[in-house]
């Protein structure tokens, strides 16, 4: 598809997916998640950073099933927004125990306020929102799926990377990784401990805009036998 045809089909298609979230889920759930923000309007423009976006309402359950979810499982989203993945996974979810990192401030409240519109909606999940930047916050040594949606690139990725590693290397245990717009993949990828099991092709026109739109689930190994100590 043309880049031109795919310029003027992209808006018509953001339009009626708004106007289909409003109704669907925003209005039903009485929270505000759908917004496209840039870091610079909160004075926090990083090259390696990005915007923050919403996450489809149907993403997360079509790359994680639920019965692939127990009560043991930890879940965090590194970049968490406006807590749209957060409200899902508490409420769509068994997790003992749901977190949310954001560096925005602003974003941080505006969560904040949509979890407690639906905590009656919780049945009594530990969920939890940090408002700190990623490369401060310590990765908790229970955490079994951790979710991006392509919210840094380059160090900072690598960085959180190798402490998710890290953490699985302290307390082995199952970890996954959800990553949208997996624009970092390689760098996932060369630490020769991630293994894709799961591909969510994006369906949009035009290639960029496709893989834009696209999701993978990763699986950390553990560390080999002959590198422990």
């Amino acid at each position: 598809m043309s880049g031109v045809f795919a310029g003027l089909v992209r808006p018509a298609y953001r339009s009626v997916r708004r106007t289909a979230t409003a109704v669907l889920f925003e209005r039903r759930y009485g929270v505000r998640t759908d917004e496209v923000v840039p870091l610079d309007a909160f004075g926090l423009e990083h090259a390696e950073r990005e915007r923050y976006g919403a996450t489809g309402w149907l993403t997360l359950r079509a790359i994680l099933p639920r019965r692939t979810v127990t009560a043991d499982d930890v879940f965090v989203d590194l970049g968490s927004g406006m807590g749209r993945v957060v409200l899902q996974a508490a409420m769509m979810y068994p997790f003992r125990r749901v977190l949310g990192v954001e560096i925005a401030g602003d974003l941080h409240r505006i969560a904040e306020a949509n979890i407690a519109a639906n905590r009656h909606r919780l049945a009594g999940r530990d969920v939890s929102l940090v408002h700190a930047d990623v490369l401060d916050f310590e990765i908790p040594d229970d955490v079994t799926v951790a979710f991006l949606y392509n919210p840094f690139l380059g160090s900072i990725f690598r960085t959180v990377v190798d402490r998710l590693v890290e953490s699985v290397d302290r307390n082995p245990r199952r970890l996954r990784i959800v990553y949208g717009n997996p624009r970092e993949e390689e760098a996932l990828l060369a630490t020769g401990r991630c293994r894709p099991v799961r591909t969510l092709p994006g369906l949009r026109p035009g290639r960029e805009w496709s893989r834009s739109n696209s999701w993978r689930l990763y699986e950390v190994l553990p560390r080999p036998a002959g590198e422990r100590g």
